[in-house]
């Protein structure tokens, strides 16, 4: 996805093209989303209106903003391994905010994300740093809006794909309304310095040559793989449906190097072996613990017969 959108960012404004993505990805999930409203028998009322705009308003405004913004000022392989790490972040949201509590598991495999990053980051040898705090800041709230997503499904009884579909469509206008912001005199003269703020067009850029490209970036990866990772998340919990996010940093730099030229430096490939160890332990440390403590159970049991 990345390697796609930075392809596409040497054409498009960068909130342009955010705009697109979401706004034709949640149009591409509209059919789905009504077929399961009148399956259910649901009816949209304002309330739900209210979650669909803050969970957007966080989604495409913000973090996908910092994030197509990361993707034009660093490496596309570095902000997809620090986009992978959302789900860290959301885990941690979910127990200072929400009281959630974590696992001995899955505080390890939090400070291992946090490490492996650090040393991806390499804070001591910083290049870019602001390409790298809009990564983190995006990956922040792209953890914040999983966390609003789950909390406002369960308590409006949506379904993920429905919560998704009409979470791009709510964030795609929000953010249509700041992109006309921008040609208000006073307005884009304050936004002025801020790159790709000024007089933010809509479909200026379009082209038969850049629709498949579009079509790429904003039914399939955008409206497809958010619909899906979401029902995923429905049907397996959130840790299957987060390995996605697991499986990126492997794949990112490999992808980029091929198509992008983007070099791989060893800190990378280390933070990146420490960041899938934490996925596994993620994935699997639970199920480690309780056959442990099964055997060692069994162990004593039988001792104690004897």
């Amino acid at each position: 996805m990345e390697i796609a959108l930075k392809i596409a960012g040497g054409s498009f404004n960068p909130i342009e093209l955010n705009f697109i993505r979401f706004l034709c990805g949640g149009l591409a999930l509209l059919p789905i989303a009504l077929h399961t409203l009148h399956n259910h028998q649901q009816k949209l009322h304002l309330r739900d209106w209210g979650a669909f705009a803050l969970t957007g308003f966080a989604c495409v405004v913000v973090s996908m903003t910092l994030y197509q913004m990361a993707i034009q000022a660093t490496a596309a392989s570095t902000v997809a391994i620090l986009l992978s790490a959302n789900p860290v972040f959301g885990m941690l949201i979910g127990l200072i905010f929400l009281g959630e509590k974590m696992t001995r598991t899955n505080t390890i495999a939090v400070c291992l994300t946090l490490v492996g990053l650090l040393i991806i980051i390499n804070p001591f040898k910083l290049t870019n740093p602001m390409g790298i705090l809009l990564g983190l800041l995006c990956s922040i709230t792209f953890g914040l809006y999983g966390v609003l997503s789950r909390v406002n499904s369960g308590r409006h009884h949506f379904d993920g794909l429905t919560m998704t579909c009409f979470s791009f469509i709510a964030g795609a206008a929000e953010l249509g309304l700041l992109m006309l912001s921008t040609h208000i005199p006073g307005e884009a003269n304050f936004l002025r310095g801020i790159k790709g703020f000024s007089d933010v067009p809509f479909f200026a850029n379009l082209s038969w040559s850049s629709l498949p490209l579009l079509a790429y970036v904003s039914i399939l990866v955008t409206g497809v793989a958010f619909g899906l990772y979401f029902i995923v998340m429905d049907e397996a919990g959130i840790p299957v449906a987060s390995l996605i996010f697991f499986i990126k940093p492997a794949l990112a730099p490999v992808l980029a190097l091929i198509v992008l030229g983007e070099p791989i430096y060893a800190n990378t490939v280390i933070g990146i072996v420490v960041i899938l160890i934490g996925s596994v332990v993620t994935l699997v440390g639970e199920k480690i613990a309780l056959t442990m403590s099964s055997w060692f159970g069994s162990s004593n049991h039988g001792h104690n017969h004897s």
